[in-house]
Protein backbone atom coordinates (compact mmCIF):
# COMPACT_ATOMS: atom_id res chain seq x y z
CA UNK A 1 0.00 0.00 0.00
CA UNK A 2 1.26 3.51 -0.82
CA UNK A 3 1.22 5.18 2.59
CA UNK A 4 2.38 8.53 1.26
CA UNK A 5 -0.81 8.83 -0.80
CA UNK A 6 -3.23 7.72 1.92
CA UNK A 7 -3.87 10.78 4.10
CA UNK A 8 -5.61 8.96 6.95
CA UNK A 9 -3.58 5.73 7.06
CA UNK A 10 -0.53 5.20 9.25
CA UNK A 11 2.55 3.64 7.72
CA UNK A 12 3.92 0.45 9.25
CA UNK A 13 6.39 2.45 11.37
CA UNK A 14 3.77 4.90 12.66
CA UNK A 15 4.06 7.85 10.28
CA UNK A 16 1.38 9.96 8.61
CA UNK A 17 3.37 10.95 5.57
CA UNK A 18 1.00 13.63 4.28
CA UNK A 19 1.24 15.44 7.61
CA UNK A 20 5.02 15.23 7.45
CA UNK A 21 4.97 16.56 3.88
CA UNK A 22 2.83 19.48 5.10
CA UNK A 23 5.46 20.19 7.76
CA UNK A 24 8.09 20.25 5.01
CA UNK A 25 6.01 22.88 3.20
CA UNK A 26 6.15 24.99 6.37
CA UNK A 27 9.95 24.73 6.40
CA UNK A 28 10.03 26.37 2.97
CA UNK A 29 8.03 29.36 4.19
CA UNK A 30 9.19 32.73 5.52
CA UNK A 31 10.70 32.79 8.99
CA UNK A 32 8.34 34.02 11.72
CA UNK A 33 9.35 34.87 15.30
CA UNK A 34 7.12 35.52 18.30
CA UNK A 35 8.34 36.75 21.69
CA UNK A 36 6.39 37.53 24.85
CA UNK A 37 7.62 40.43 26.95
CA UNK A 38 6.39 41.69 30.30
CA UNK A 39 3.58 43.86 28.96
CA UNK A 40 4.05 43.34 25.25
CA UNK A 41 4.05 40.65 22.60
CA UNK A 42 5.98 41.00 19.35
CA UNK A 43 5.75 39.17 16.02
CA UNK A 44 8.54 39.44 13.48
CA UNK A 45 8.32 38.15 9.92
CA UNK A 46 10.90 37.75 7.19
CA UNK A 47 9.79 39.63 4.08
CA UNK A 48 10.75 38.06 0.78
CA UNK A 49 11.38 40.29 -2.21
CA UNK A 50 8.44 40.86 -4.54
CA UNK A 51 8.31 41.79 -8.21
CA UNK A 52 8.81 45.48 -8.92
CA UNK A 53 5.37 45.73 -10.52
CA UNK A 54 3.60 43.87 -7.67
CA UNK A 55 1.81 45.76 -4.89
CA UNK A 56 3.67 44.55 -1.79
CA UNK A 57 0.71 45.49 0.42
CA UNK A 58 -1.06 42.37 -0.90
CA UNK A 59 1.77 40.14 0.38
CA UNK A 60 1.25 39.89 4.12
CA UNK A 61 2.08 37.15 6.62
CA UNK A 62 0.57 38.89 9.66
CA UNK A 63 -3.15 39.47 10.17
CA UNK A 64 -5.51 40.52 12.96
CA UNK A 65 -8.05 37.86 13.95
CA UNK A 66 -9.82 40.12 16.45
CA UNK A 67 -9.22 43.33 18.38
CA UNK A 68 -7.02 41.47 20.87
CA UNK A 69 -5.39 38.77 18.72
CA UNK A 70 -2.90 38.61 15.82
CA UNK A 71 -1.62 35.67 13.84
CA UNK A 72 1.47 35.16 11.67
CA UNK A 73 2.03 32.09 9.53
CA UNK A 74 4.64 30.19 7.55
CA UNK A 75 3.78 27.90 4.67
CA UNK A 76 1.20 27.98 1.89
CA UNK A 77 -0.52 31.36 1.70
CA UNK A 78 -3.65 29.93 0.05
CA UNK A 79 -4.06 27.43 2.89
CA UNK A 80 -3.56 30.21 5.43
CA UNK A 81 -6.31 32.25 3.81
CA UNK A 82 -8.83 29.47 4.46
CA UNK A 83 -7.74 29.08 8.09
CA UNK A 84 -7.81 32.85 8.68
CA UNK A 85 -11.28 33.22 7.17
CA UNK A 86 -12.62 30.41 9.36
CA UNK A 87 -10.98 31.98 12.43
CA UNK A 88 -12.51 35.39 11.63
CA UNK A 89 -15.97 33.84 11.44
CA UNK A 90 -15.46 32.01 14.74
CA UNK A 91 -14.29 35.20 16.48
CA UNK A 92 -17.36 37.10 15.30
CA UNK A 93 -19.70 34.21 16.11
CA UNK A 94 -18.27 34.06 19.63
CA UNK A 95 -18.73 37.81 20.05
CA UNK A 96 -22.37 37.65 18.92
CA UNK A 97 -23.11 34.61 21.11
CA UNK A 98 -21.47 35.56 24.42
CA UNK A 99 -20.89 39.28 23.81
CA UNK A 100 -17.20 39.03 24.60
CA UNK A 101 -13.91 38.67 22.75
CA UNK A 102 -12.33 35.24 22.36
CA UNK A 103 -9.28 34.35 24.41
CA UNK A 104 -5.99 33.57 22.71
CA UNK A 105 -6.15 29.95 23.86
CA UNK A 106 -9.74 29.58 22.62
CA UNK A 107 -9.06 30.66 19.03
CA UNK A 108 -5.77 28.72 18.99
CA UNK A 109 -7.62 25.56 20.02
CA UNK A 110 -10.24 26.22 17.33
CA UNK A 111 -7.57 26.54 14.63
CA UNK A 112 -5.73 23.45 15.92
CA UNK A 113 -8.97 21.42 15.89
CA UNK A 114 -9.65 22.55 12.32
CA UNK A 115 -6.19 21.42 11.24
CA UNK A 116 -6.51 18.12 13.07
CA UNK A 117 -9.81 17.27 11.35
CA UNK A 118 -8.08 17.60 8.00
CA UNK A 119 -5.62 14.85 8.99
CA UNK A 120 -8.47 12.34 9.48
CA UNK A 121 -10.85 13.21 6.64
CA UNK A 122 -11.01 11.42 3.31
CA UNK A 123 -10.85 13.63 0.25
CA UNK A 124 -8.86 16.32 2.05
CA UNK A 125 -5.23 17.03 2.79
CA UNK A 126 -3.55 18.66 5.80
CA UNK A 127 -3.10 22.41 5.82
CA UNK A 128 0.46 23.31 4.84
CA UNK A 129 0.90 26.02 7.46
CA UNK A 130 2.15 26.58 10.97
CA UNK A 131 1.08 29.67 12.88
CA UNK A 132 2.10 31.81 15.82
CA UNK A 133 -0.98 33.28 17.48
CA UNK A 134 -0.50 36.10 19.97
CA UNK A 135 -2.66 38.50 21.92
CA UNK A 136 -3.95 39.53 25.31
CA UNK A 137 -6.59 37.89 27.49
CA UNK A 138 -8.89 39.56 30.01
CA UNK A 139 -6.23 39.74 32.73
CA UNK A 140 -3.78 41.49 30.39
CA UNK A 141 -1.40 38.55 30.12
CA UNK A 142 0.15 38.16 26.64
CA UNK A 143 -0.30 34.66 25.30
CA UNK A 144 1.75 33.40 22.34
CA UNK A 145 0.79 29.97 20.97
CA UNK A 146 2.13 27.82 18.14
CA UNK A 147 0.14 25.41 15.98
CA UNK A 148 1.43 23.02 13.31
CA UNK A 149 -0.15 21.02 10.42
CA UNK A 150 -0.87 18.03 12.66
CA UNK A 151 -3.23 20.07 14.84
CA UNK A 152 -1.09 20.25 17.96
CA UNK A 153 -0.68 23.53 19.84
CA UNK A 154 1.39 24.76 22.77
CA UNK A 155 1.97 28.01 24.64
CA UNK A 156 5.46 29.52 24.42
CA UNK A 157 7.45 32.43 25.79
CA UNK A 158 9.31 32.65 22.47
CA UNK A 159 9.37 30.52 19.34
CA UNK A 160 9.88 30.53 15.58
CA UNK A 161 8.47 28.81 12.50
CA UNK A 162 9.45 28.68 8.85
CA UNK A 163 12.67 28.04 6.99
CA UNK A 164 14.97 29.54 9.62
CA UNK A 165 13.12 28.19 12.65
CA UNK A 166 15.92 25.93 13.86
CA UNK A 167 18.59 28.66 13.89
CA UNK A 168 16.25 31.23 15.43
CA UNK A 169 15.03 28.79 18.08
CA UNK A 170 18.63 28.07 19.10
CA UNK A 171 19.27 31.83 19.30
CA UNK A 172 16.20 32.34 21.49
CA UNK A 173 17.17 29.46 23.76
CA UNK A 174 20.49 31.18 24.45
CA UNK A 175 19.33 34.79 24.59
CA UNK A 176 15.79 34.81 26.01
CA UNK A 177 16.16 35.92 29.62
CA UNK A 178 14.18 38.09 32.02
CA UNK A 179 16.72 40.85 31.42
CA UNK A 180 16.27 40.59 27.64
CA UNK A 181 12.55 41.38 27.95
CA UNK A 182 12.82 43.90 30.80
CA UNK A 183 11.38 46.70 28.64
CA UNK A 184 9.29 46.92 25.48
CA UNK A 185 12.28 48.21 23.51
CA UNK A 186 14.49 45.30 24.59
CA UNK A 187 11.79 42.80 23.61
CA UNK A 188 11.51 44.33 20.14
CA UNK A 189 15.30 44.30 19.77
CA UNK A 190 15.38 40.62 20.72
CA UNK A 191 12.92 39.79 17.93
CA UNK A 192 14.93 41.80 15.39
CA UNK A 193 18.20 40.16 16.44
CA UNK A 194 16.58 36.73 16.19
CA UNK A 195 15.37 37.43 12.65
CA UNK A 196 18.76 38.78 11.62
CA UNK A 197 20.15 35.30 12.28
CA UNK A 198 18.51 34.17 9.04
CA UNK A 199 17.67 37.27 6.96
CA UNK A 200 19.77 39.93 5.31
CA UNK A 201 20.57 42.88 7.56
CA UNK A 202 18.18 45.27 5.90
CA UNK A 203 15.16 46.98 7.43
CA UNK A 204 13.08 46.24 4.34
CA UNK A 205 13.53 42.49 4.94
CA UNK A 206 11.66 42.50 8.26
CA UNK A 207 8.07 43.23 9.23
CA UNK A 208 7.02 43.66 12.86
CA UNK A 209 3.71 43.63 14.69
CA UNK A 210 3.65 44.90 18.27
CA UNK A 211 0.74 44.42 20.69
CA UNK A 212 0.54 46.20 24.03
Amino acid sequence: MSYDRAITVFSADGHLFQVEYAQEAVKKGCTVVGVRGRDIVVLGVEKKSVAKVQDERTVCKICALDDNICMAFAGLTADARIVINRAWVECQSHLLTVEDLVTVEYITRYIANLKQRYTQSNGRRPFGISALIVGFDFDGTPGPYKTDPSGTYHAWKANAIGRGAKSVHEFLQKNYTEEAIETDELTIKLVIKALLEVVQSCGKSIELAVMR
